[in-house]
This record gives C-alpha cells, structure tokens and sequence, in this order.
C-alpha cells in the first residue's frame, strides 16, 4: 500500500509514462520506442499544467473580484480536481480502488461487457472519490468498494458508447474516455442535441472558430478569440488596461499552447494505442478494442479551449442563479473545457449548442456539488487536508458535482428522495438516449468505413 501511495505521489506526469512503459514492452515494442512514448506523455502532462496553471492563477483571481464587483456572495470554494484527487488518493479507499477498478475492466472484457482496456490509471481517482464519500456517509469499507466498482463499471460503458464520437469529431480512431468529468457530463448534451435538431431556426444556427474566421478573417482566429474574451473577463473584473491587455495575452498563449501540448501527449499516446488495438483484435479474431486515455486528449479541439474560456464568466453567473448553490467556482474554472468537451463533440463543434449543453452541466454540476459539501470537508478533514485561514468547508466542481457519485449516494445513504429522483431521472434517460445515439453514430462509421473500402477496391 506504502509503494502505491509513493506512486500515486508522483503525480500523473511521472505516473503515466511508468504505466505506459510498461504497457509498451508487454505489448513487445522494443525499449526505446516504450520509453521515448512515456516521456513523451510526461512532457505534454507537464505542458498541460502550466498552461491550466497559466488559467489558473490569472483567471481565477479575475473571476473573484466578477464575482465580488456583481454581488455573488457564495460561501464555499471550490478547490477543484488538483485540490480533491490528493485528498481522495489520501484516503483509505484511495489505494484499494487501483485493483478493485482494474478487477472490474478485466473482467467487463473477459465477459464481453466493453471494448475499452483502461491504461490511464491516475484518473482512477474519480471512482475513489465516489467510493471514499460512501464510505464516510455509511461508514461501511465495503460498500465504498462497493461504489467504485459500481463507477467503474459506469464509466467503462460510456468509454463504450461515446468512442464513436471520440473517432468521428476529435479523429481518434480506436480511442476512448471513460472517466473524468467529459464522460460523465457528456449523456447531458445528447438529449439536447436531439431536441435542438427539431426546433425550426434554431437547428440551422450553428457558428465555431472555423466559421468566424472564414467570416472575419484575422479576427475569428484562435489565438484572437483568446485575446478578446481575456480582455473582456479583464475588464468585467475591473482591471486597469494593463491588466487587462495582460490577461488578454496570457489567454491568447492558452489558445494557442494548449493544442501543442496535447500533441506531445498524442505522440506518445497513439503509437502505443495503435500496437494494443492491433494485438487485441488479432488475438480475439477483429473484435474491436478502445484504449481508454485521459480527457486532456480531447482539449487540443480550438473549439473546447474556446468554450472553456467563455465558460469562464458564465460559469460565474450561472452560480450566482442556481436555487440553493453555495459554491463558488474557482479550482475547477481553469479546466472547465473537460466538462464540455465531450459535449462539443456531440454537438459536432458547434459553439452554439455547446453554450446551451454547457449551461445545463454547469447549473447541474454547481447544485450536486453543493449537496456533497459536508461529506467533501470530511474527506478533506481526514486526509489531514490544510484549509486557508477562515475556511471552514470546501467543495469540488469536478466530481464533487458528478451526477454517478450523487445517486450512489442517495442510493446507499439516501436524505433527499426529492434529489435523487429528479436527478435520477434525468440523468438515466440521457444514458438510454446515449446508448441509441451511439448507435446512430457507429452506423454511419460504419458505412463511411465500408464507402472507403469500395472506393480503394
């Protein structure tokens, strides 16, 4: 237990490439080609967090003074995923759920219950947070199991069914995300997706980067659209112009860097994903496998690096108008993109939808979040967790505010039936809608796939 807290300790930029190391050689690639793809997946890590630190540290301090200059009084922060995956991981389900999450893909592929081999051990996290509050709110160890297998075996099914989106709109062949905050928000956009498609106008609008550059040139590119809504956050948190034009640049370099340091994650990445699809499939005769990686692949998309920066102040606002939110968004407004990201590409990188989706996961995420904040404080109690001067309570968007975690709660230790069955509801039946839109989506793969062959032939 000792060596694997030491492991987990190291963080994901050391974690990971050790993790995809080993995977390389058992999959037989030869040793230096193993090792040049796990540093590879080290440095686009480490670019990933300066460049979330870069949101972070400039962004978050701009959303505070919005919130104070519009009178959004909100009592409790939320310290986000680099605040709870530590103290979930300090737990003491934290290192039991590696083997439990890990039992339960091998046996979902040996029963022919997914196609998606799990190789992203860090973000195993979310299912040990959902398995360290159950264990807090019943005081059972083995029903806080219990709840990470139960995630787990969630999650790997929505690797499952949103691969075929992962290929289609990010042109990730043979790639899936079964964990992190885009699986699980992502059914929410698909109900809204249909419904969008049969509103007469509203269906035909439809607007991205591509399209407001085509239409303004210089104006709509990426790195101008960073600039713009920086400046815009800038002045709506009543900065000097220096500041302004100062946040304006430093969101500009998110634009633009964030795609370059999910490429070096890609680079190492893929060439390992590809050698594992191709020896499952010739092994289990051309069944088709995904290998489950980490949603930071999917925010190389310009258009999930502009959605979360325009999230950035309406994420504020839509706290500020939630019935009964207490959070204060502000760990997690530098990574809003991973909540949406699995939304764009549903809605095919329409920003346009994506605002709409987007609103709906926030108001969602926001209101659950509240609902976890006395189980999240004690979590952060136990794992010896120190809070700032006056803090009191603390509370995450991310996974803190995850639909799964929410109804295992209610289901195992239930104190708000009215919760349960409204979010229960709502969020089984995007699942059903999920499952249907999958299948619409890998029909038409499909037929593209079977249109290219007959070409070639």
């Amino acid at each position: 237990m000792e060596f694997i807290q030491y492991i987990l300790k190291l963080g994901p930029s050391v974690m990971l490439p050790i993790v995809i190391f080993i995977f390389a050689l058992l999959l037989g690639q030869k040793p230096g080609r193993a090792f040049r793809s796990g540093v590879m997946i080290g440095i686009g890590f480490i670019g990933i967090g300066l460049v979330i630190s870069l949101m972070l540290n400039n962004l978050g301090p701009a959303a505070k003074l919005m919130a104070e200059r519009f009178g959004v009084s909100l009592t409790v922060v939320d310290v986000g995923w680099p605040g709870s995956s530590p103290m979930t991981w300090a737990s003491q389900i934290g290192g039991l759920s590696i083997p439990v999450a890990v039992a339960v893909n091998v046996v979902m592929l040996v029963l022919g219950l997914t196609r998606v081999v799990n190789v992203d051990i860090w973000n195993i996290w979310h299912m040990a947070f959902t398995g360290a509050l159950l264990h807090i709110a019943t005081g059972n160890l083995m029903i806080g199991l219990a709840g990470v297998a139960i995630h787990a075996a969630i999650v790997f099914k929505l690797g499952d069914w949103f691969a075929p989106v992962v290929e289609k709109y990010y042109d990730l062949k043979g790639v899936a995300i079964p964990h992190g905050t885009s699986a699980y928000c992502g059914p929410i956009a698909v109900p809204i997706e249909w419904l969008l498609n049969r509103i007469p106008g509203i269906r035909d609008i439809n607007f991205n980067s591509e399209k407001i550059e085509e239409k303004f040139g210089v104006i709509g590119e990426p790195m101008i659209i960073g600039l713009i809504l920086g400046c815009i956050i800038g002045a709506m948190a009543g900065y000097g112009a220096d500041l302004v034009m100062q946040l304006g640049m430093q969101m500009a370099a998110v634009m633009v860097l964030m795609p370059k340091v999910v490429k070096c994650i890609m680079e190492g990445l893929l060439p390992v994903a590809d050698s594992a699809r191709e020896l499952l499939e010739k092994k289990f005769s051309g069944k088709k496998f995904y290998i489950g990686l980490d949603p930071a692949l999917l925010l190389g998309d310009s258009q999930v690096v502009a959605a979360s920066l325009l999230f950035v102040p309406l994420t504020l606002i839509i706290a500020a108008i939630v019935p009964g939110n207490k959070v204060l968004p502000f760990g997690d407004l530098a990574t809003i993109g991973f909540f949406v990201a699995m939304a764009v590409g549903i809605h095919g990188g329409n920003l346009f939808r994506t605002l709409i989706s987007g609103f709906v996961i926030m108001a969602g995420t926001l209101w659950i979040s509240t609902q976890t904040i006395g189980l999240h404080t004690i979590l952060a109690q136990q794992a010896g967790t120190k809070l700032a001067a006056g803090v009191t309570q603390v509370a995450s968007m991310d996974q803190g505010g995850s639909p799964i975690t929410y109804i295992l709660l209610q289901l195992f230790n239930p104190d708000n039936v009215a919760g349960l069955v409204v979010i229960g509801v709502i969020y089984i039946a995007s699942v059903l809608l999920t499952i249907k839109y999958s299948q619409g989506i890998s029909k038409e793969l499909k037929q593209a796939e079977e249109q290219s062959s007959s070409y070639k032939a």
